[in-house]
């Protein structure tokens, strides 16, 4: 049998040090908008933290072109468009992951997609890293 290589493992104070480095953009629309290695940081970062804190297979969060992690245990998906998926940019994931924006109201702007019977299960571990 082949191995699966762990996961590395992820650091809090990282994770929340690259969402403060970005902290105006995702509060303030006039900001000036990161270097794209500054929104990566941030996005995949989170992202990570919220698969960690949440383990499992149920739901896949997407934030093209970041990042994509499955979470929340439930059924495992194993082939084709996962049943329970959210997908939103970059600055809307970081909204929602620092408590600026609430998943329903990204979801209600057309920020955000959220289809499954689960995905909206993510809003339940929001905010992650709160500003």
């Amino acid at each position: 049998m082949v191995g699966v290589a762990a996961r590395k493992p992820i650091d809090p104070a990282q994770a929340r040090q690259a969402v403060v480095a970005v902290a105006e953009w995702i509060r303030d629309d006039a900001a000036q908008t990161p270097a794209r290695p500054e929104i990566a940081a941030a996005v995949r970062l989170t992202a990570r933290t919220l698969a960690h804190v949440a383990p499992g297979n149920s739901v896949e969060v997407r934030v093209p072109p970041y990042v994509a992690v499955q979470c929340i245990e439930g059924p495992r998906h194993t082939r084709g468009t996962p049943p329970n998926v959210v997908e939103t940019d970059a600055r809307s994931w970081l909204r929602m992951v620092t408590g600026v924006g609430e998943m329903a109201a990204l979801i209600d702007a057309g920020k955000v997609t959220a289809s499954g019977s689960r995905a909206g299960e993510v809003a339940r571990w929001m905010p992650l890293f709160p500003l």
